[in-house]
């Protein structure tokens, strides 16, 4: 009797075989939370604005992947851009993809630079930018005062400095929001606030379809900024003029409809983005 061969175990679809095995969370960011050409048209018209003319050069702090950099490079011949982040990992990948994708002109017009955003000089900015909350890192009025004096000497005589926040008694609750994305879910974790102190962990978790989750792709350990708080510390470093670009909302629905004005007041909201310009 000729012996049957012994049944293969089937194979499991292990990590390995799952979307969030094989996913890039720096493009699954980008997607997700990153608008970098309405950033880039935000910033021109708020330049415009103060100052009548069109800005050139962009300093773009906490740059990560230079989403912004690289596209604020592709939008004019004449824009250059520095992008400024102390991890090696979303330089390298921003080197990869962002710098990457664009035309090589386009490209030579883009420096990437690792370091301390306090410590590294680059010439005099029309503009810089400080997005995506990253300065909510310095969790004392004196760090934060010191990076905002550290910004308005790398910024020219006439020039913006474009940051933004967030808050609401919404981001003062621990809380789960998830948002669809083109084949994935985007999770924005609360995972802890400090009424005292206003020390809040966030996470990013990314799902698919597939019940696969990429859990804590981003963490973020921050000080809840307010706004009256930003204004008056940028006064301190030395900015004489600062606005809030406050979101409007759709007449028919009451959503924010994406659009930014500047304003004195705003309307109570539970969970609001908003940013802000200040100039020397």
């Amino acid at each position: 009797m000729t012996p049957t061969a012994p049944r293969r175990p089937r194979r499991r679809a292990g990590r390995r075989g799952t979307r969030a095995r094989r996913a890039d969370k720096y493009d699954l960011y980008q997607r997700a939370v990153q608008d970098p050409q309405g950033d880039v048209a935000r910033i021109r018209r708020a330049f415009l604005r103060r100052f009548g003319r069109p800005p050139r050069l962009l300093r773009e702090d906490f740059c990560g992947s230079a989403a912004l950099a690289c596209a604020w490079v592709a939008a004019h011949r004449e824009h250059r851009a520095f992008g400024i982040d102390l991890d090696p990992e979303p330089l390298a990948w921003a080197r990869r993809h962002n710098v990457g994708a664009l035309r090589p002109e386009q490209a030579e017009r883009v420096c990437l630079l690792r370091g301390d955003v306090l410590r590294v000089r680059t010439p005099p900015a029309d503009v810089v930018a400080a997005f995506n909350f990253s300065f909510f890192g310095w969790k004392t009025r004196p760090e934060l005062v010191r990076y905002f004096r550290c910004v308005r000497r790398h910024l020219h005589r006439r020039g913006l400095f474009v940051l933004d926040a967030y808050g609401g008694p919404e981001a003062q609750e621990r809380r789960e929001e998830r948002r669809s994305v083109d084949g994935f879910t985007y999770v924005w974790d609360q995972d802890r606030f400090d009424p005292i102190t206003h020390e809040t962990t966030c996470f990013i978790h990314f799902e698919f379809r597939d019940g696969s989750r990429m859990r804590r792709a981003f963490r973020y350990d921050w000080r809840l900024w307010t706004l009256p708080e930003l204004r008056e510390l940028l006064e301190e470093a030395g900015f004489g003029r600062v606005e809030v670009y406050w979101e409007g909302t759709e007449r028919r629905t009451g959503e924010p409809n994406g659009v930014y004005r500047v304003c004195e007041h705003a309307n109570d909201d539970p969970a609001w983005v908003a940013y802000l310009a200040a100039s020397p």
